[in-house]
């Protein structure tokens, strides 16, 4: 399959007119792909944390749930926006904090170094430099820390594509399930609205420099157009 065609992006009328009912039917019942996945994040967490890192923490729905399971959790975003809305979630959680910032520079930070227990992106790395956020994210972890992503990426081959249209007929499945009673528009929430960037980084690049930086890294594809990776950094050898 040329790496050109996308169905995303194709302009063959009947793949579009297609694709316009099935955001018509996602929009009547909506799940959240990112929420999703924090079962996942919860599920993989190391046992006992003690501080763990949400970057890019949007506006605070999983950060709510990480002050649960330890002393200290920090969510970080470059966004004004989802920072407050952030701030504004979890103020009053003993030992949560938020700061605006990007990963690079909260990583620039000499007190971050190897001080958690947990790394997490969800939908954040496409917005990143890719070899910088995973070299950067390794580098805050303790060792025997645990980073997991949740990330898009940008189909370019012929299973990317196969994976991705079947994405879209189960998109609408899932939402069925999850939201069985048809959404009105007047029902809608009007949240802060959340940054949005097209996925530039493909599987390939993906697992490329996961094999390079994330020695053993498990990456698979999952539902809702995701990617999970999950790395463990290793601990020091024993003498």
């Amino acid at each position: 399959m040329h790496e050109t065609w996308n169905l995303r992006t194709t302009p063959n009328p009947l793949i579009r007119a297609v694709g316009r009912g099935l955001e018509r039917w996602n929009a009547r019942h909506p799940w959240d792909h990112n929420a999703h996945f924090h079962r996942w994040i919860l599920r993989s967490l190391p046992d006992c944390p003690t501080r763990m890192l949400d970057v890019g923490c949007g506006r605070g729905a999983l950060l709510a749930q990480l002050a649960a399971r330890a002393q200290q959790v920090e969510g970080i975003d470059p966004d004004p926006g989802m920072a407050r809305a952030a701030a504004a979630l979890v103020e009053g959680l003993p030992g949560a904090r938020v700061h605006r910032r990007t990963l690079a520079e909260h990583a620039a930070l000499p007190e971050a170094a190897s001080a958690y227990d947990a790394v997490i992106m969800v939908a954040s790395l496409h917005h990143q430099d890719l070899e910088r956020a995973l070299s950067q994210a390794r580098a805050l972890l303790q060792p025997g820390g645990h980073l997991l992503v949740v990330a898009l990426v940008r189909p370019t081959s012929l299973p990317d594509h196969l994976w991705d249209l079947i994405n879209t007929l189960s998109n609408p499945l899932i939402g069925l399930v999850k939201h069985p009673r048809p959404v009105r528009r007047a029902e809608l929430p009007d949240p802060v609205p959340m940054p949005v960037r097209d996925a530039s980084t493909t599987m390939a690049l993906l697992r490329a420099q996961a094999r390079a930086d994330l020695p053993g890294a498990v990456i698979r594809r999952r539902e809702g157009f995701r990617v999970t990776l999950r790395w463990q950094r290793p601990a020091p050898a024993s003498s």
